[in-house]
């Protein structure tokens, strides 16, 4: 096999047009293979496998710089790099990242998890590649998807200004290419990136200008006719105008056409835009048939496409889209708002039954928080479903648009705390931090996925400004549903198991594991307290001094960074209560940015264990008490 023999990109450079596909074909069978038992991004890099042979095999990675916005779509990089013995443990913990990272390999140039950043990153590298005198190339890579946020534009709009060498990649994997344009639009390209034409039209252009009397009205009328054609036959017309050269829309499968436009890209002066029609799931027919829901794809059987799901409780996600779906159907004024997360967030059950009521604005996360704040000051109950790592992309218009003003906008915020496999870029861990501390703002947590039914019932009922639910990325208790929805009082909590030795404030996923620590405490003797804190803000003050004046030991635990979190704001109240001297300890995450691998591997690694929560009560408790 041809990719057996491929250890880094230079291996590629002596290969023919012809192994090169070769390398294509398998390259395609490896990563079915080894995602059928690690699971992953299947569909986005079985779509970018020909775009990135060619990438590599044309220019001098790490010299040559390779940006992949979001980063999920550079398996085969990581494969041509070097890491192709390390797929077996692809995001599993202390694994191969899926994502691009740069502890990993000289070839990461540039991480992220979230998208519209490449853009941005290349215009800085090609701006310090020309302060430092260097003439390597940068490449970003960006998907059309990624190209409607606003940060996208944003770069878009200065390097168009700037004028630096740097070829933006659009891999665009919706759109269809009309045979004819496509051959028209290769034929301009070439002849646009002919440096011959370039000084041709210039010195005509001159010349023409240089006519005594007509010169300058003749050069104006031939640029409003070249303008007028070009409008007329340039679908990249919009990248033209803002100052970028358009190369496309070409096959980005096949790889001769991609290896020649591409070393036409590289003889245009400026910034150059080249537009590659891929399509997701090439060569895997499930793939193919069904890109989203092979966008990240579970372990699954390679003949059928039988995704291997684990059978048990619905998923917290299950739960939110069920109960947003009926309080809809009694409440006309309830809308849901993604940002192109719409089947991640559980809304295509409610797009369904109410299409008009569901609002999908694209990966636009500033737009539609603002969009959700102008909904609400005209009377509307806009529901925000988003994940956790992706609201802090809103955070100014959150603060600004919405709790400035105490619109009353419901945040669904989804995969709150540990990811698990999508690692660190993805980890909803900041969320009870960057929210607790603004003015006005609701925050709340369920213990269960029955309680969260109550909580989108509050939330609903709720009219007093924003209101926030946090819930996890892993599956319910297994908790009956009883009916009907109840409204719980704002700031309160419930005593889950009693106890005179301990108490510990846990948040949400933390419960089980409070409950399981106060078994085992009892057969010690010592009787652990478990309290639901379900609402971060506000708290239960009436329970916190009473907790003050019984003198127990206080535990706090949640699955959130520890610095400004939940165990933060009950140090906080203590000490703006003139409260000291209490036995209090907090445990959270501490203060690092925590890797991809299982969720029980991760709450290991920081100590958010049943067992980890038994020690510290045991350190807190005096062993008189330990005994009695």
């Amino acid at each position: 096999m041809l990719l057996e023999q491929i250890t880094q990109p230079k291996d590629l450079k002596r290969l023919s047009i012809e192994q090169l596909e070769q390398l294509a074909t398998e390259t395609r069978q490896f990563l079915v293979e080894k995602l059928s038992v690690t699971g992953g991004h299947l569909s986005s890099n079985l779509g970018v496998v020909e775009l990135t042979i060619a990438l590599h095999y044309l220019f001098n990675s790490p010299n040559d710089k390779f940006i992949f916005d979001v980063g999920h779509q550079s398996y085969v990089h990581k494969m041509l790099t070097g890491r192709m013995d390390k797929f077996d443990t692809l995001r599993k913990y202390k694994g191969l990242c899926g994502f691009v990272k740069r502890s990993e390999s000289e070839h990461d140039v540039w991480e992220a998890g979230h998208s519209s950043t490449s853009l941005s990153a290349a215009m800085g590298m090609a701006i310090a590649r020309d302060l430092k005198g260097d003439n390597n190339r940068v490449v970003a890579i960006i998907g059309d998807g990624a190209l409607t946020g606003g940060m996208a534009l944003e770069a878009l709009n200065h390097i168009g200004h700037e004028k630096k060498n740097l070829i933006v990649v659009l891999n665009d994997n919706e759109m269809s290419i009309a045979p004819n344009v496509g051959a028209l639009h290769n034929y301009l390209g070439k002849i646009r990136s002919d440096k011959h034409y370039v000084k041709v039209k210039e010195e005509v252009e001159y010349l023409i200008k240089k006519i005594p009397a007509i010169g300058g009205t003749l050069a104006k009328t031939i640029e409003k006719l070249k303008d007028s054609l070009k409008y007329m036959v340039v679908p990249g017309v919009l990248f033209e105008e803002l100052g970028l050269t358009y190369l496309g829309p070409l096959d980005g499968h096949n790889l001769p056409v991609l290896l020649e436009t591409l070393k036409q890209a590289e003889k245009v002066e400026g910034p150059v835009l080249l537009h590659v029609v891929t399509l997701k799931g090439k060569g895997y027919s499930p793939a193919e048939a069904d890109s989203h829901a092979w966008h990240g794809a579970s372990p699954y059987k390679i003949e059928s496409g039988q995704m291997l799901k684990s059978v048990g409780p619905p998923m917290y996600t299950e739960v939110f889209s069920k109960s947003l779906i009926e309080l809809a159907r009694e409440d006309s004024r309830i809308v849901a708002v993604t940002p192109a997360m719409p089947g991640g967030s559980g809304l295509l059950g409610f797009a369904a039954e109410f299409p008009n009521r569901m609002i999908d604005v694209g990966i636009a996360e500033q737009h539609a928080a603002t969009l959700c704040a102008a909904l609400a000051n005209e009377g509307i109950k806009p529901v925000f479903a988003v994940y956790s790592t992706f609201l802090q992309r809103a955070y100014d218009q959150v603060v600004h648009d919405i709790c400035r003003a105490n619109l009353n906008v419901i945040f669904a915020i989804d995969r709150a705390g540990f990811v698990g496999p999508d690692g660190e870029t993805h980890q909803g861990v900041y969320d009870i931090a960057y929210l607790r501390s603004i003015p006005n703002m609701v925050l709340m947590m369920p213990k269960d996925e029955n309680e969260l039914r109550h909580m989108m019932k509050t939330a609903v009922d709720y009219n007093e400004g924003p209101i926030a639910i946090r819930y996890p990325r892993i599956s319910g208790l297994g908790t009956s549903m009883d009916n009907p929805y109840q409204t719980l009082p704002i700031g309160t909590w419930e005593v889950l198991r009693p106890g005179d030795s301990a108490v510990v404030l846990a948040v949400g996923p933390m419960i089980p594991l409070a409950m399981e620590a106060a078994e085992q405490l009892s057969k010690d003797g010592v009787q652990l307290r478990v309290v639901n804190a379900r609402f971060i803000k506000p708290m239960d003050e009436a329970m916190l001094l009473q907790l003050a004046k019984d003198n127990l030991p206080i535990i706090t635990m949640e699955e959130g960074a520890l610095m400004g979190g939940f165990g933060s704001s009950v140090l906080e109240y203590y000490a703006n209560q003139n409260l000291y001297g209490l036995r209090i300890k907090i445990l959270g995450i501490p203060d690092y940015f925590v890797e991809h691998g299982s969720v029980p591997e991760q709450r290991k690694e920081v100590g958010l264990t049943a067992e980890k929560l038994v020690s510290e009560v045991k350190s807190l408790v005096p062993r008189k008490r330990q005994h009695a």
